[in-house]
């Protein structure tokens, strides 16, 4: 042997070598490196599995003798079908419809272990582990047992304030978050055109301009900033893209009859925004955009959606949405072919994107088009962290304090004096007032659709909190009168004597949204009719506007006592109620503590300061009534007058204000705001832009701006709007505090063709 080789130096003893990390594993990998790495390890099955959301999350759980939850077979067999699942809607859903209530479903203290167990299993059944998507209703706060209850959207439209809003979606998204669920679904996009359309309360208002703001203010809420979503932040499907609130007649689900111009200047620029601000995914609606229901319309959901305006997120088709597009294709196979080809990468309960694997292998769709959806959907998953977060605890559940506040001061900003001859605020001069009418005693229909069932003693009826909030001495009487619905005059004359006792009367009117156990739904939760005291939600459509025939008997006989009357209407839409009550005010549907609200604006102890996002008709027979109408000499009926009874924007103030003359150059108005009265009060400042030229025959008016200004008895205040939208040909600006009185403000003239 050679010498040399006696000194060669013994080699270090060998480390085992850790096995690389698996790229989608791997929490500082870029996440489309993550995504990719994913989607090329994934079998077709797989891939389809992704795309589907097919059964109802109630379905997926029971509760046990002792308390707990166990899964079901029903989800064991979906997770099976797919090895795995793509996303579950509604585990915490609670209501009439899934049959949810308190001591059958998940409340606040055990939803995140329920969310937990139905992960584990989900995580368990997949090949390459591969969490789903908890995709929840959050139409006015999170729709679950112990969920905070916010007002509902169109009351949301009437506080004109999205800095309030933005705040109140941030605690619904906290809340969903820490019980363990991931997506909301909340209506924002859908613009009130037809008030007797059931959805009517889902709407921000009849303009376009306002309902952007809110959807902006939504979106900024629930996701924050940034591409990956903080711990207490939710991903936000936007419903209903778009034009449902178009559909014919006001009839749910009905043909839209929309030409391009009126899809683009009134029923997008919500959704417009929405992207702009972020937002993870949108749901196509149900109806159809010229002749193509929206859940297979190209057109919107690709060539506009997503090569006009960049939309990178998801696209959620609205439930069983997608079969009936088989109306079209002939087949599910094919419509959900359709369906994923026109831009759909999520299914809601549909049967046709169950067998995309078979649509590929037909070749109805191309794979590289399946792998772009399948891509959009881990993509939301890896931006959630549900990769790397498996088994951690939730985020800390927010206090029930704050979301009790926060809806509080929606209510209260979303209240409207519509009329008042000095009837209120209450004066010290009041020492009896009667209580009365089926809204006064009950918190059940200020609650609004889409609503869990409430814990007994959760909220504040009108009643309940006049008798907390009057000064020592006033006494309070009380009698329902007569119900919701129908033409019962048995309890009218009681209701009669003690107004005619008493030195004020408020009588609380309107409708109902709330379901019921005996409500027969459709297979995706709308009523199929309206029982008890419904009026109003989704699938409960109006001829007409009026109240039921016994609360206009009612109205009269406590006004014909000569008491002074104020009339309060808890309502999802507008109704047509007689001018003959001394004042009158607008709630909107308020959420749980909405009594409390009216009673503080009653008592003189809030502000009304609520401005209409609608128009309110005379009658449906004049309808449409939107303020922004085109701009034609037409006349008004013979038979009736063709004006709303009060315009879009409107609402008075137990104050008064004047405005200064504003200024602009012509991207601000500026001008001076004073508080003329004797007491604070809040103004909201609307400019409104009038088109004299214009490429395309302009409208009447297009509101361009708005701010909300609370002011001091005697306090001025110089306030200035940031201009928005498409400021193009000869205008003017008009500054006033409703869409009536802005027709004869003083205009300030921008000749911007150049």
């Amino acid at each position: 042997m050679d010498a040399a080789c006696d000194h060669v130096p013994a080699r270090a003893p060998t480390r085992p070598r850790t096995p690389p990390v698996t790229t989608y594993r791997d929490p500082a990998a870029p996440l489309d490196a993550r995504v990719h790495d994913l989607l090329a390890r994934m079998t077709l099955r797989e891939k389809v599995g992704q795309l589907n959301q097919r059964m109802y999350g109630w379905d997926a759980y029971r509760r046990t003798p002792g308390g707990g939850f166990e899964l079901t077979g029903a989800l064991r067999a979906e997770t099976e079908r797919f090895a795995g699942l793509g996303a579950l809607y509604g585990l915490q859903r609670a209501d009439a419809w899934s049959g949810v209530a308190h001591g059958s479903g998940p409340g606040a203290e055990d939803a995140a272990t329920l969310a937990d167990l139905v992960q584990r299993h989900v995580v368990e059944s997949s090949r390459l582990g591969i969490p789903a998507l908890f995709v929840e209703e959050v139409p006015h706060g999170l729709m679950a047992l112990d969920g905070t209850v916010l007002p509902v959207n169109l009351a949301v439209g009437a506080t004109w304030d999205p800095a309030l809003y933005e705040r109140a979606a941030a605690h619904a998204a906290a809340e969903l978050r820490a019980r363990g669920g991931h997506v909301a679904l909340v209506s924002a996009l859908d613009i009130a055109r037809d008030p007797r359309w059931g959805r009517t309360e889902e709407c921000f208002g009849e303009d376009p301009y306002l309902a952007a703001r809110l959807t902006e203010a939504l979106v900024h809420g629930m996701q924050g900033a940034g591409e990956l979503f903080a711990p207490d932040k939710s991903p936000v499907v936007l419903k209903h893209f778009a034009g449902q609130g178009a559909t014919v007649g006001g009839r749910n689900s009905a043909e839209s009859e929309l030409g391009l111009r009126e899809l683009h200047e009134i029923h997008l620029p919500a959704a417009r925004a929405g992207i702009r601000a972020g937002a993870a995914a949108v749901m196509a609606a149900y109806n159809e955009v010229d002749g193509m229901p929206c859940s297979g319309n190209r057109a919107l959901l690709t060539e506009l959606l997503r090569e006009e305006w960049g939309f990178e997120g998801l696209v959620m088709a609205d439930g069983l949405a997608v079969d009936r597009l088989a109306r079209i294709t002939g087949d599910t196979v094919s419509a959900g072919a359709l369906a994923l080809n026109s831009g759909v990468d999520l299914s809601l309960w549909d049967e046709g994107f169950t067998r995309l694997e078979e649509a590929v292998e037909r070749g109805l769709v191309k794979e590289t088009v399946l792998d772009t959806a399948v891509a959009r959907v881990l993509r939301l998953k890896f931006r959630l962290g549900l990769f790397d977060r498996q088994g951690t605890t939730p985020t800390t559940p927010p206090a029930p304090t704050g979301g009790k506040d926060l809806s509080l001061s929606l209510a209260r900003a979303a209240v409207t004096l519509l009329r008042n001859d000095g009837t209120l605020p209450v004066d010290a001069r009041v020492s009896r007032i009667a209580v009365l009418g089926p809204q006064s005693a009950t918190t059940a229909h200020q609650l609004g659709d889409y609503t869990a069932p409430q814990a007994p003693g959760t909220g504040s009826s009108v009643l309940d909190a006049l008798r907390r909030l009057v000064p020592p001495g006033v006494d309070i009487r009380h009698t329902r009168g007569c119900a919701l619905t129908g033409d019962d005059l048995s309890g009218i004359p009681e209701a009669v004597a003690a107004a005619a006792a008493s030195d004020l009367a408020v009588l609380v009117l309107g409708g109902s949204s709330a379901r019921t156990p005996d409500t027969d739904f459709a297979a995706n939760g709308a009523a199929l009719k309206a029982v008890s005291e419904m009026t109003c939600g989704e699938g409960v459509d109006l001829a007409g506007l009026r109240l039921g025939a016994a609360q206009y008997a009612l109205l009269d006989a406590v006004v014909a006592t000569g008491t002074p009357t104020a009339v309060v209407l808890v309502q999802g839409r507008p109704h047509v109620v007689p001018d003959t009550p001394g004042a009158l005010l607008t709630a909107w549907y308020p959420g749980p503590w909405g009594g409390e609200a009216i009673a503080e604006v009653v008592l003189g102890l809030a502000e009304p300061g609520g401005r209409l996002p609608v128009s309110v008709p005379r009658s449906a027979a004049q309808l449409p009534v939107y303020y922004n109408h085109k701009d034609t000499e037409y006349g008004g009926y013979v038979d009736a007058d063709a004006g709303p009874l009060f315009s879009f924007g409107h609402g008075l103030s137990y104050t008064s204000f004047n405005y200064g003359p504003p200024s602009t150059d012509g991207r601000t108005v500026s001008l001076d705001v004073t508080n003329t009265g004797e007491r604070y009060g809040r103004s909201v400042v609307q400019v409104y832009l009038r088109r004299l030229i214009a490429t395309s025959w302009p409208r009447t008016l297009e509101l361009c701006a708005f701010e909300g200004v609370g002011l001091a008895a005697g306090e001025r205040r110089t306030v200035t709007l940031t201009l928005d939208g498409d400021l193009t040909g000869l205008v003017e600006l008009r500054v006033a505090e409703s869409a009536r009185a802005a027709l004869t403000a003083v205009p300030v003239r921008l000749d911007l063709r150049s």
